[in-house]
């Protein structure tokens, strides 16, 4: 039997609940099987508060965080504050260099560009905020009307509940579209398949 994989997920102060909450509950019915188990990390281990005030708890600091396949990354109001701390970026950086596949929701997207870390990439964003994002990394392909974007190991996801379309194409690239169809029958989610399915970008000015 190969080795159980690791999916970990970032946590800091005033992140998302959906953007964490949502892919969680796909990769956690993922995890099941037991060839997956779900962690948490932060900073500090311990509880963080969420931007919506209910908090999570981290099981991990980052520096005794296990090796990680797989590495969500959430957005919120946080990230404006989480892109200047070189802690943060650079644990991103060794992180995302070992795992099979890092995943951004919302402005998540925007740490992992003051990272470096989608720089000659494409990458896209919450609409919202679109274009404070695109500022984060200027050597990037910012695509303002996707639902997610996959470039190589990287997959960016535009807001909020767009994480879970994402989380789901890339349980697919890594377990076969069957999987990620059963796990969203599973969670009784109409999955939106198409990564370029966007109606948002428009409300925004963005096409």
């Amino acid at each position: 039997m190969p080795p159980q994989k690791t999916i970990g997920a970032l946590l800091f102060d005033r992140f998302e609940l959906l953007d964490v909450f949502g892919p969680l509950e796909a990769w956690g019915i993922l995890a099941s099987s037991g060839a997956y188990r779900v962690v948490t990390t932060a900073e500090n281990a311990g509880p963080v508060a969420s931007s919506h005030g209910p908090r999570a708890v981290a099981d991990y600091g980052l520096a005794d965080c296990p090796p990680l396949d797989v590495v969500l990354v959430p957005g919120g109001v946080g990230t404006r504050q989480e892109g200047a701390n070189e802690v943060l970026l650079e644990w991103l950086r060794q992180r995302s260099a070992m795992a099979q596949v890092v995943t951004s929701v919302c402005t998540g997207s925007a740490l992992l560009a003051r990272a470096g870390l989608l720089e000659g990439r494409r990458a896209t964003s919450n609409k919202a905020v679109f274009r404070w994002v695109a500022s984060t990394g200027t050597n990037v392909t910012w695509v303002p009307e996707a639902r997610w974007v996959e470039d190589g190991p990287f997959f960016t996801s535009s807001g909020v509940s767009a994480g879970i379309d994402m989380t789901l194409a890339a349980i697919a690239k890594l377990e076969g579209r069957e999987a990620a169809d059963q796990i969203a029958q599973r969670m009784e989610y109409a999955w939106h398949d198409d990564a370029s399915w966007d109606p948002f970008a428009k409300l925004y000015d963005l096409v």
